[in-house]
């Protein structure tokens, strides 16, 4: 295991800034996910931790040793990528060997570790297959494999199941968090599907143009989100975004104006005492119940267009106050045939409240789906 800090991490090609003073600690065995939108640098930032991309400024430190200036081959680092990378003429067997022949290791040894690895992984009946007999599932766990053989104390992975189908990235994703469970390492993981980052991480690190947008758990990210940003990104369906200007506050409650009939106070701390400023109300799809008259409830008509089924859910599509919502029903007697309008609520817990520039203003009161 080891423990990776980075301390003012940037990196640029000329003028064009890519990453923008990273800070961050990844501590000893944590999974941690690096997920945002394409062109948000989480590739970038892996490709230097691995050593594949120089560092333009900033310190990059792996149990406290500054790695700056050491190649990437002496970082001691296991590496996995969307490619595969599996030498075709090679047999899984060697293709697990190769590493452990180019570091000039024993026979035996390197017998020892390919079997372990292949145990680990159950592929010790696909070791004699060349990779073209292999499935995309099955190439991907020979590739994670070999990173294992080199008993590395940290993993990366960038975006390593992109090329899988939907139920090959599921199995994947069981499998990797076993395999995190199993042999405890520091692992690195790069994606751009939040619901990977969800499921797999230990901790969340979002980005956007360059820079982290916020660090915490899957459970804060998804009820503390510190931006719009996050609160949109991390989520399925999306968080609902409805326009409102702020009406009053006092220390602990905050009165919002979504029209000119409509009015609520929030348990949400203000960052201002003045009225009338445009404020951005959030609330998640599954956070939507049905109205029960009970003080503090946020009421809204929603005029549904589209129901989709989903088994265990149905979700509603449609527009309120002028603007497009995702609601999940709190029944399912919902049908395409009888869309219309209707009358769903939301706890004042439950809601967000995010300024002009898109910051998250301090919620006072647990959410009621707070667990």
């Amino acid at each position: 295991m080891a423990e990776v800090r980075l301390e003012g991490i940037r990196k640029a090609y000329g003028d064009l800034e890519i990453l923008r003073n990273i800070d961050l600690d990844i501590r000893h065995g944590e999974f941690v996910v690096f997920v945002g939108p394409s062109g948000s640098g989480k590739s970038t930032l892996l490709r230097m931790i691995g050593g594949l991309e120089k560092i333009t400024s900033g310190t990059l430190r792996i149990d406290d040793k500054v790695v700056n200036k050491i190649d990437a081959a002496d970082r001691n680092l296991g590496m996995v990528f969307q490619s595969y990378a599996l030498y075709p003429h090679l047999s899984v067997r060697n293709n697990l060997a190769f590493p452990l022949k180019m570091a000039k290791m024993k026979k035996d040894e390197i017998a020892g570790r390919v079997q372990a690895a292949a145990a680990l992984l159950q592929i010790e009946h696909l070791l004699d297959r060349k990779p073209r007999q292999l499935s995309g599932g099955q190439r991907q766990r020979v590739a994670i494999g070999r990173a294992i053989v080199r008993e590395p104390k940290v993993f990366l992975f960038d975006e390593p199941l992109s090329n899988l189908d939907t139920e090959l990235r599921v199995q994947m994703r069981v499998q990797i968090a076993k395999l995190h469970k199993q042999l405890g390492n520091t692992m690195i993981y790069v994606t751009h599907d939040q619901v990977e980052a969800m499921t797999m991480a230990d901790k969340i690190v979002v980005l956007k143009d360059g820079r982290i947008e916020q660090v915490g758990s899957p459970h804060d990210l998804y009820h503390r989100p510190a931006s719009k940003f996050v609160a949109g990104f991390i989520g399925s369906p999306r968080m609902n975004f409805l326009p409102c200007k702020e009406k009053g506050s006092d220390q602990a409650r905050t009165e919002i104006a979504l029209s000119d009939k409509m009015s609520r106070w929030l348990p949400i701390q203000t960052t201002s005492s003045k009225g009338g400023r445009p404020l951005t109300l959030g609330i998640r799809p599954d956070d939507f119940v049905a109205p029960t008259g009970m003080p503090g409830e946020l009421v809204v008509e929603i005029d549904v267009d589209f129901v989709e089924h989903l088994g265990s859910a149905t979700y509603l599509y449609g527009t309120a106050l002028g603007d497009h919502v995702v609601a999940r029903s709190p029944n399912d007697h919902f049908h395409a045939g009888n869309a219309g309008r209707v009358l769903l609520a939301v706890s004042a817990a439950d809601c967000h409240l995010f300024d002009a520039e898109g910051k998250a203003l301090t919620r006072l009161e647990a959410p009621r789906s707070w667990n």
